[in-house]
């Protein structure tokens, strides 16, 4: 399952341009109905009920792309740490009759594409024209962009259990994005972050402000 796992996420696996979604009502109460065959029933132990909901994530992903994958990546301490997801709060608390249930992993579903979609509306206009290469690219684009997205991100998730972890990862999509190399993307977010962030704190300006010159610098830096 650790291709299923919402952290393993690229850019690539996650562009809504690469996989178009569309649901409407009459959708989403036939994808409910799908659901629901899936989930476990409310008699299964509190304590099983994460590993019960494997088939429902393989199901959305081969449906949809592994990007739904991160239906259930909810806020704070849920099935999966620090995510932004509202409407799924966590398989103990959510899971009740499976008949209750998916409706909520449907409403989930389109609660984490849309904040994908955000994010890509984001990436364009944060990203610098497009005839610019970008290590040559003003430091300044680089160093807006991460900190608008490290704010937004710190606000969706609350900035609660394990948030910084999408945080990162949502750096890392943004220099996909702009063609950089996951192992290009994922050195120069390690050095800009570099445990700067952590759990239940959003980051104070001062901490921001280093973060994103330092991950300005490591795109600049880029040969």
């Amino acid at each position: 399952m650790s291709e299923l796992w919402a952290h393993a996420l690229t850019w690539e696996d996650v562009d809504p341009a690469r996989y178009p979604f569309e649901m409407d009502a009459d959708a989403a109460e036939e994808l409910a109905g799908l659901v629901v065959p899936l989930l476990p029933g409310s008699k299964v132990a509190r304590e099983d009920r994460w590993r019960s909901l494997d088939p429902v994530t393989e199901f959305l992903a081969r449906r949809y792309g592994r990007w739904a994958c991160g239906w259930n990546w909810s806020v704070g301490e849920g099935d999966v740490d620090g995510g932004v997801v509202e409407a799924w709060c966590c398989s103990s608390d959510s899971v009740t009759t499976p008949d209750a249930t998916a409706p909520v992993v449907v409403e989930a579903l389109q609660e984490w594409r849309s904040w994908l979609e955000d994010l890509a509306e984001r990436f364009a206009d944060l990203a610098p024209s497009g005839n610019t290469p970008v290590s040559s690219a003003d430091h300044w684009y680089w160093e807006r962009a991460c900190t608008r997205l490290v704010t937004v991100v710190a606000d969706r998730t609350h900035a609660e259990s394990g948030w910084y972890g999408h945080c990162m990862q949502v750096l890392r999509w943004f220099l996909a994005y702009n063609g950089i190399h996951e192992a290009q993307a994922q050195e120069i977010v390690e050095n800009a972050v570099g445990g700067r962030f952590g759990s239940w704190t959003a980051p104070d300006i001062p901490v921001v402000d280093a973060v994103s010159s330092r991950f300005a610098r490591g795109v600049g830096g880029i040969r």
